[in-house]
């Protein structure tokens, strides 16, 4: 297989204008992300008609121009599984990725396995497939191998041919709106998920009070500016465990937290008195100032109806020929339930009855609650054996017949 392997910012800029050109670009990364703080690319894979290309981000400090590429209107961009690619273009050029068709989404939104693997889904719509033979590759390493340059190339070879398949059945159900719409919200999330404090997600955190919840929003703060600075996941810099025990502990004397276990270590030593610190200016936090965690919202359901409405997301998908696993989980069930039953006391709109889910969803799962609407077994030997049918009564309150 030919392909150019760019090396230097000439190279990239002659590649840019090329591709400047096309109106389709398939495109891949490779990165290791394992011992950084943020993922380190390494690979730039480029498919474009006959154009093949490998970019290597080592060599070529500055890839922004590709990026800005990317982030430019008026292309078709092809990816699969985008989700650190969609993070690499924002880090870069601060925009999402413009005319994205993840082909791993795509899938989904016809019935199809989600979220499949790029070597499943070339098998299933074209009966291609890819070698999984460098799949523990070490993509900073240099010099590459042909073998390990050859695996790398093969993720983008594809992604045309399939983008043409599943643009066409994604079309022919009448869901390009809700792929775009679902493309727009990912990058959305993505790209807030990045920007936001991330504290709340400190393992252990659930059960302490506001105060040493505040704790610990402070200690992140610390570890996330030490993590960064030394380019180190941030769990290296410092456990959540320790976190959550110097919030427990309340105390910003470095004495008292030098005697904490697992504090002795000797990297803690020099940072002693940075911890206290940002402990102290935790307890200085005014009262109304303290975070609280979201209970969400209150619900007078039963849990078996929270269970019976969940089972029914694969009833109605499978009805739909959609994957459950985009359309929604049990929060978002939970979510929808609470508000039609106490909808009145709460503003937010869930999830299951906006957009493209709200038409699949959203009513036919008012119409279960409302009883208008009911599962019947249709296949019991099927994976999914269940569907909805319309009721010929409703039955909520309805008294049982006598003779």
């Amino acid at each position: 297989m030919k392909y150019e392997i760019i090396t230097n910012p000439s190279g990239l800029s002659k590649l840019c204008e090329r591709l400047a050109e096309k109106s389709v670009i398939a495109f891949d990364t490779e990165f290791v992300s394992e011992d950084r703080y943020r993922p380190e690319l390494c690979l730039i894979q480029v498919a474009a008609g006959p154009l093949l290309a490998i970019i290597d981000p080592l060599k070529v400090d500055d890839t922004s121009q590709f990026w800005e590429l990317l982030a430019e209107p008026g292309k078709t961009i092809l990816a699969h599984a985008a989700r650190e690619e969609i993070r690499f273009c924002h880090r870069i050029t601060r925009r999402p990725i413009a005319g994205l068709f993840d082909t791993q989404l795509a899938a989904g939104f016809i019935g199809l396995e989600y979220p499949a693997s790029l070597s499943n889904l070339a098998q299933k719509l074209l009966n291609v497939k890819l070698s999984k033979g460098e799949t523990r590759t070490n993509w900073r390493s240099r010099p590459l191998t042909e073998a390990q340059l050859n695996y790398a190339i093969k993720d983008v070879t594809e992604l045309e041919a399939m983008y043409r398949i599943l643009k066409e059945e994604v079309a022919a159900v009448g869901r390009l709106s809700w792929l775009q719409e679902e493309t727009e919200a990912n990058q959305r999330s993505i790209r807030e998920s990045d920007e936001r404090e991330n504290w709340q997600r400190v393992s252990g955190a659930t059960s302490l009070s506001p105060r040493q919840l505040e704790i610990v929003r402070q200690l992140w703060r610390w570890r996330d500016q030490r993590a960064r600075h030394l380019d180190r996941p941030a769990k290296w810099v410092f456990r959540d465990d320790l976190m959550v025990e110097l919030a427990r502990n309340g105390s910003a004397d470095p004495n008292v937290i030098r005697s904490i276990r697992g504090m002795e270590y000797r990297h803690f030593h020099e940072h002693y008195e940075d911890l206290a610190a940002a402990v102290r200016k935790a307890l200085e936090v005014p009262e109304s100032e303290l975070p609280r965690r979201d209970r969400g919202r209150p619900s007078r359901t039963s849990p078996m109806l929270a269970q019976f409405l969940n089972t029914s997301i694969a009833c109605v998908c499978r009805q739909h020929s959609i994957s459950p696993m985009i359309v929604g989980n049990t929060d978002d069930v939970k979510d929808l339930i609470a508000y039609e039953l106490d909808g009145a006391r709460w503003g937010e709109v869930p999830a299951l009855i906006q957009g493209w889910r709200g038409e699949i969803i959203g009513n036919a799962f008012r119409d279960l609650l409302q009883g208008t609407l009911a599962i019947k077994v249709a296949d019991p030997y099927a994976t999914q054996p269940l569907e909805f049918v319309k009721a010929n009564e409703p039955s909520r309150g309805t008294p049982p017949a006598t003779g």
